[in-house]
């Protein structure tokens, strides 16, 4: 009972820390493997899906109603997404990701220089391209990202946010909006495939479920309320806390 509690108010901070700037899995995926320690690696990250898509589904629903996105155009970039992340998962089965993990800690520390020497980057909402450019570019993002979450994920909402405003010319509050939307459907290709191969608790997702979308309710409110400044402020604090986190399981774990 204790361990569920744990995770359901790990579930929460993380539904908060998604809404805002993603990154989400920073704080409850750990909190999985340190509740349940004899459990499945595939398990525990299917039941992460499974909470976490529902805060990530009512994060979109709340930005899809007040920030002004091209949202038709975005929707096939959001199908490549799914895609792109049950191609990377099934992957996952075949291929050892280790190369990948440390290479990570580098990738996000160049994420987080480069975010900090552009002190203007992303404060203002000024997109590049527009019609099929956009719906191209912004399908490009997806399908790689989407590969990159199911294949091994950590970092995968701030990676979203981070080349829509670097590519796109978003700002960070409408990168953060369209970040929900292609992790939405991540979230769900993942989900698919972890369910068809058994690795999925029904019962303890159920239960984080409901505190990842009052997380996700309380972080988005407050990225609508103080824009795309406040999200850039949080941006860089997840970016730097998944630093930390992959450098360390990469190279002292």
């Amino acid at each position: 009972m204790l361990d569920l509690f744990t995770v359901a108010a790990a579930s929460l901070l993380a539904g908060f820390i998604d809404a805002v700037a993603g990154g989400g899995g920073l704080v409850l995926v750990p909190a999985l493997f340190s509740a349940y320690p004899g459990a499945a690696p595939a398990t525990l990250l299917g039941t992460n899906k499974g909470a976490s898509i529902w805060g990530t589904g009512w994060a979109t629903l709340q930005y899809a109603r007040r920030v002004d996105l091209p949202w038709r155009r975005l929707l096939p970039a959001a199908v490549l997404a799914g895609g792109g992340s049950f191609v990377g998962a099934w992957c996952l089965t075949l291929i050892n990701p280790d190369g990948l993990r440390k290479a990570l800690p580098l990738v996000l520390l160049a994420v987080l220089v480069y975010t900090l020497a552009k002190k203007d980057l992303g404060r203002e909402h000024a997109p590049r391209f527009s019609g099929r450019t956009e719906a191209w570019v912004a399908g490009g993002i997806a399908l790689a990202v989407g590969f990159y979450d199911g294949f091994f994920g950590p970092g995968t909402g701030s990676f979203f946010v981070f080349l829509f405003v670097r590519l796109l010319g978003y700002d960070f509050l409408h990168a953060s909006a369209t970040a929900k939307l292609m992790n939405l459907l991540t979230n769900a290709a993942a989900i698919a495939l972890f369910v068809s191969k058994g690795h999925f608790w029904w019962q303890v997702a159920a239960v984080m479920a409901v505190t990842n979308v009052i997380g996700s309710l309380a972080g988005t409110r407050l990225a609508l309320k103080h824009g795309a400044g406040f999200v850039r402020g949080a941006f860089i604090l997840v970016v730097g806390g998944l630093i930390l986190k992959t450098a360390w399981d990469a190279f002292f774990r």
